[in-house]
């Protein structure tokens, strides 16, 4: 009772306990702080060092063999008019020191020998060799058809995939973009789904469950299981499709797919599988559109 008595009186005085409201102020903006130029917070660094060097490739490639000349150069004259005998004498501490010198320069010109000689192979996109296609399992609704067209769209545009199948239940659902000339002139070479699912490149990615991502499609022996792609693909991507499927990006530019494009791909893939295992029930056949 007597705490019904003590609630009973604590709430009116709560109540009455309103809060002061507080006044409403103007707010003022002021302009000058948005405008262009007037940010003083710090500023990314510059390597000027790094930026010369770009610019001045084949000069700093040529420079330890002007150095090493030039100390070549430098010694013969020393020896020549500092009065010292021509003849190397074990015994004397310049002769020591010449020999020394003449150990580095030879050193730096050999070095800029030796860069000049080995150079980064230049990375550049290729043309694919194959007819454009688009080929869609013709019994999805239309929300999965614009969902792998969505796909389609994004990965064509911010990575260098060129090329997309995505086999799924044994079916080909899609075949779309740069795909292999078959025998008849002007048609893509269809994708035998059933022989890739039961190859080495769809086992394997099974098997492991993750992305298998081929940097230089051309040193990879099982590249012969995707004749569907263009001969001159440069990468591929093997996206499996949780233990249903798999989808095959092929790209135009060796180890041109970056890490932040098979993070990328991989939560794609999940999304695929999520969206393709609601409306897989019938499949009768595909038609090309």
């Amino acid at each position: 009772m007597e705490a019904g008595r003590i609630l009973h009186i604590g709430i009116p005085w709560i109540t009455r306990r309103s809060s002061p409201r507080l006044p409403n102020f103007p707010r003022f903006i002021c302009a000058s702080s948005i405008q262009r130029g007037s940010y003083k917070g710090p500023k990314p660094g510059r390597d000027w060092i790094a930026d010369w060097v770009s610019k001045n490739d084949d000069a700093v490639r040529s420079l330890p063999i002007y150095v090493g000349g030039a100390s070549l150069l430098a010694v013969l004259f020393n020896r020549a008019f500092s009065g010292i005998a021509p003849v190397a004498d074990a015994s004397s501490s310049q002769s020591r020191a010449d020999l020394l010198t003449l150990g580095l320069a030879v050193t730096n010109v050999l070095t800029g020998l030796v860069w000049i000689s080995i150079r980064p192979k230049s990375i550049t996109p290729v043309e694919p060799q194959g007819v454009e296609c688009q080929v869609i399992y013709s019994h999805l609704p239309e929300s999965v058809v614009s969902e792998i067209l969505w796909v389609w769209e994004s990965l064509s545009a911010v990575t260098c995939c060129k090329s997309l199948v995505i086999v799924y239940d044994c079916q080909c659902i899609v075949q779309i973009g740069v795909a292999a000339k078959s025998l008849n002139i002007g048609e893509p070479f269809a994708v035998d789904a059933a022989k890739l699912m039961q190859g080495s490149v769809y086992q394997g990615v099974l098997k492991s469950g993750a992305q298998s991502y081929l940097a230089n499609l051309s040193l990879y022996p099982g590249r012969s299981e995707l004749p569907f792609l263009p001969s001159n693909t440069q990468a591929v991507i093997l996206q499996p499709l949780g233990d249903r499927g798999i989808a095959v990006l092929g790209g135009d530019t060796i180890r041109g797919f970056t890490t932040s494009d098979q993070t990328w791909i991989t939560y794609i893939g999940e999304k695929l599988d999520a969206t393709l295992a609601k409306y897989m029930s019938s499949m009768p056949s595909v038609v090309q559109e």
